[in-house]
C-alpha cells in the first residue's frame, strides 16, 4: 500500500487513539493505518484485524488523502424523532404534573397513559417501546415505588393493625 506520514507527530496521534478509543471500529481504522504505515499489505492487514481488505483500503486511503482527521467518526444525525425537540420539555411538564381528569382517573401514569398522552395531547402516535426510550431520554425511571392512592389513610391503616385480632401482640 502505498500510505506515508502525512506529518511526522501523525503516528503519535494514531498510536494514542488506538490506545484510548473506546470504539472497536475506530480503534481498527487507526490500527489499519498504522500497519500500512509500516509498509504491510492490505490483505495481510485485513486478516491481522478481522476486517474486509477494502476496510483495511478505505481507512488507508482516507488517511493519505485528508490525515488522521479523516479517519475520525463523524457525528451523525439519525432518524429525526417523533415528538419534536421543541415539545419534549412540554411533554415532560405533563408528565411532571401526574394525572389530569382526561387521563382516566388513574392515580399514577404509566407507559401506555404516556402513549396516549402523547396521541392525544401532542398528535403524535408511539409505541410503548418507543414512549418509555422517550421518557427514558427526558430523565424518567421506571424504578419508582409502588404510588400512594389519593384515597389512602395512613391513620386509618394504623388503627386497623392495632384493632385486628389476628395480628394483635396481646
Amino acid at each position: 500500500m502505498d500510505v506515508t506520514l502525512r506529518e511526522p507527530a501523525d503516528r503519535q496521534r494514531l498510536e494514542e487513539r488506538v490506545r484510548t478509543q473506546r470504539e472497536a471500529k475506530q480503534r481498527d481504522r487507526c490500527r489499519a493505518v498504522l500497519l500500512a504505515l509500516d509498509g504491510h499489505e492490505a490483505v495481510a492487514i485485513a486478516a491481522m484485524l478481522g476486517r474486509s481488505r477494502r476496510f483495511v483500503q478505505d481507512w488507508a486511503y482516507a488517511y493519505r488523502d485528508g490525515g488522521v482527521e479523516a479517519i475520525a467518526s463523524k457525528p451523525r444525525s439519525g432518524r429525526p424523532t417523533k415528538l419534536p425537540r421543541g415539545q419534549e420539555e412540554a411533554f415532560r411538564q405533563r408528565m411532571l404534573a401526574g394525572p389530569a381528569a382526561a387521563d382516566g382517573g388513574v392515580c399514577v401514569l404509566r407507559g401506555l397513559d404516556a402513549v396516549a398522552v402523547l396521541e392525544r395531547e401532542f398528535g403524535v402516535k408511539y409505541s410503548l417501546n418507543g414512549a418509555y426510550d422517550l421518557l427514558h431520554r427526558l430523565g424518567f425511571s421506571c424504578l419508582r415505588p409502588r404510588p400512594r392512592h389519593r384515597k389512602n389513610d395512613p391513620p386509618a391503616m394504623a388503627r386497623w393493625l392495632a384493632d385486628a385480632p389476628l395480628l394483635s401482640s396481646k
